[in-house]
């Protein structure tokens, strides 16, 4: 197994937990937030299923600008369009990782902000701490807001307190 295969295969899987929570977050609810100082729910929902293909266009080059933090977010209007923005999403940053391949994630990749480097290291870094455990953390934080507005949370690594994962449904389900 390759490097860049067992990405692909960690994207792929994530992807699916990632579906589960996108596909519970209220359409009626999209504008809801927190706290003042908190994403939207539709905000949030949006920067996750938009990640993985985000960071992948940001690692395409040798270099990527580092983005606006200060910019306004763009805030989710349904959960089709959630639900679309992530196969695109992942979709792209599959191809990205398949296109770079190791040696293409091993390269030396820097983040500049007006042509001045900020920060330097192997491409496979970002993919690991931007594209995925950036990720990780936004979904985290979507299944704390399905929590507070009372949706039931679904199973990501093992059981939620409202759902137990497919696995151990199958095997509850199974005659003994």
């Amino acid at each position: 197994m390759t490097v860049t295969s067992s990405l692909i295969d960690e994207l792929k899987q994530e992807a699916d937990g990632t579906r589960r929570a996108l596909e519970r977050a209220p359409e009626e609810r999209l504008t809801w937030r927190p706290h003042p100082k908190s994403m939207s729910l539709g905000e949030l929902a949006l920067h996750i299923a938009q990640v993985p293909g985000g960071v992948a266009r940001l690692l395409d080059g040798p270099t990527g600008e580092a983005p606006d933090f200060s910019a306004a977010r763009p805030e989710a209007t349904s959960r089709s369009e959630l639900l679309a923005a992530l196969d695109e999403s992942i979709e792209y940053a599959t191809a990205r990782l398949t296109a770079w391949g190791d040696e293409g994630l091993m390269a030396e990749w820097r983040l500049t902000r007006n042509g001045e480097t900020l920060m330097a290291l192997p491409r496979i870094g970002m993919t690991r701490s931007i594209m995925l455990n950036h990720w990780y953390h936004h979904r985290g934080q979507l299944l704390v807001y399905l929590r507070l507005l009372d949706v039931p949370v679904p199973a990501i690594y093992g059981d939620s307190a409202d759902e137990e994962p497919a696995f151990a449904r199958q095997r509850n389900a199974s005659p003994a």
